[in-house]
């Protein structure tokens, strides 16, 4: 399993934008969300990047969120979740960043993630 640190700013590989987590996060709204709690406290999202079948052995996006709200990571993964992967660089996955972004928006209209402006 792929594991990266825990941080107050995260973005996935190839994207310019980077987020942070909004002042206004809640853990029930992560919990609505389908964010569920690991093993040690953090929260954990999981949603694949296929736009047609949410069933379908697809890219992911992962979100953790530390226990106490106070850092978070994020990746999109191959369908195993296991290698970190770039959906920007090549027009066969405009699908997948079209689904990443129709879900990172929820996630900032929701008040977990906002985007960092420099």
């Amino acid at each position: 399993m792929m594991m990266m640190a825990l941080a107050a700013v995260g973005t996935v590989l190839g994207d310019s934008q980077k987020y942070q987590l909004s002042s206004g996060i809640k853990r029930y709204t992560l919990m609505d969300l389908g964010f569920v709690k690991t093993g040690n406290g953090n929260f954990q999202l999981e949603r694949p990047l296929d736009p047609n079948s949410p069933y379908t052995n697809a890219n992911k996006l992962r979100v953790t969120v530390k226990a106490d709200l106070s850092a978070f990571q994020m990746a999109v993964t191959t369908p195993n979740g296991l290698k970190a992967i770039d959906i920007f660089k090549t027009d066969k996955t405009m699908d997948n960043v079209e689904q990443y972004n129709y879900i990172i928006q929820n996630l900032i209209e929701r008040e977990v993630l906002a985007p960092v402006t420099d």
